[in-house]
């Protein structure tokens, strides 16, 4: 019995240039981050996206670590939640040039190498054009300060055409660099897109962080994002930081000396979306079996 469940029992079918998006939280989720700019790509919370497949937690997760929850519902019978890493799919119709197949997920305790698998073989049913991955980083920058977004690949074309960079990170890793080995593997494009979080907010909610990846994630897929509709959740989360800073004169000065640093050094920035956009549809173009 496989541990991938699809609704229905088999995948979705006649779904537009799908491309599958994700992110997982934990190591590389600083925030929560990319699994917030996800949830709010899918649209869950407003039912704008159908549920096709899930991943049984039953043999991925220790228990003992990330314990499952009890409530009640209506009627008074007690429900538990599991960890959940369920796809599903939203559709923009003539709005947008793909269908997206989401995944918000957990990452796993075991075996994941297996899970991977189980990734990779859910984009190859649904006939994903490409595979994005959102993650957020730790990184020495301020909070006052436009947060940046770096993409990769382990394609050199896609590389090379798009102007990324290609990954140089040799250590430990998360379920992000386990599932872009496994991408590369089955040759299915893969682009890496993460968002560095200020390191003393890094435990705390970061909308401007996800709204930049938004933003981005909106380009580089050429589908709305709804971005704009964090606008105020952004606004009084840079005034409760601000005042919080203002009111010490140590944290004034050490955010002061951090957008400096920020402000002298070259940052290596996703090329113009624009561009961007225009050179991916290029490529996937180019790769398509018809």
């Amino acid at each position: 019995m496989t541990e991938l469940a699809w609704v229905g029992g088999t995948p979705p079918a006649a779904l537009h240039r799908p491309v599958l998006v994700t992110a997982f939280t934990g190591w590389f989720d600083a925030a929560g981050a990319a699994t917030a700019a996800v949830r709010h790509l899918a649209g869950a919370d407003e039912g704008l996206c159908v549920p096709v497949a899930s991943i049984d937690p039953e043999t991925f997760f220790d228990f003992t670590r990330r314990r499952p929850t009890v409530a009640l519902d209506p009627e008074g019978r007690r429900v538990v939640s599991w960890p959940r890493n369920e796809f599903a799919v939203r559709s923009f119709g003539d709005a947008a040039a793909h269908d997206l197949v989401v995944l918000t997920g957990e990452e796993p305790h075991l075996r994941w190498s297996t899970f991977a698998d189980l990734v990779v073989d859910v984009a190859q049913e649904t006939g994903s054009e490409m595979v994005v991955t959102a993650g957020a980083a730790i990184a020495e920058v301020p909070h006052t300060r436009p947060p940046q977004v770096v993409g990769s690949t382990t394609s050199a074309e896609l590389a090379r055409r798009l102007g990324l960079g290609r990954p140089t990170y040799e250590g430990v890793t998360g379920m992000i660099g386990v599932l872009h080995e496994r991408l590369e593997r089955a040759e299915l494009p893969a682009i890496s897109l993460r968002v560095g979080v200020p390191h003393y907010l890094a435990t705390v909610p970061h909308p401007l962080a996800t709204v930049a990846l938004l933003q981005h994630l909106e380009h580089v897929l050429g589908v709305p994002t709804g971005h704009g509709e964090l606008a105020e959740d952004v606004d009084e989360w840079r005034r409760h930081h601000d005042e919080a800073v203002a009111l010490d004169p140590d944290a004034a000065a050490y955010v002061a000396r951090l957008e400096g640093m920020y402000d002298e050094q070259v940052v290596a920035e996703v090329p113009s979306p624009d561009e961007l956009a225009a050179e991916l549809e290029a490529f996937l173009r180019d790769h398509r079996p018809d």
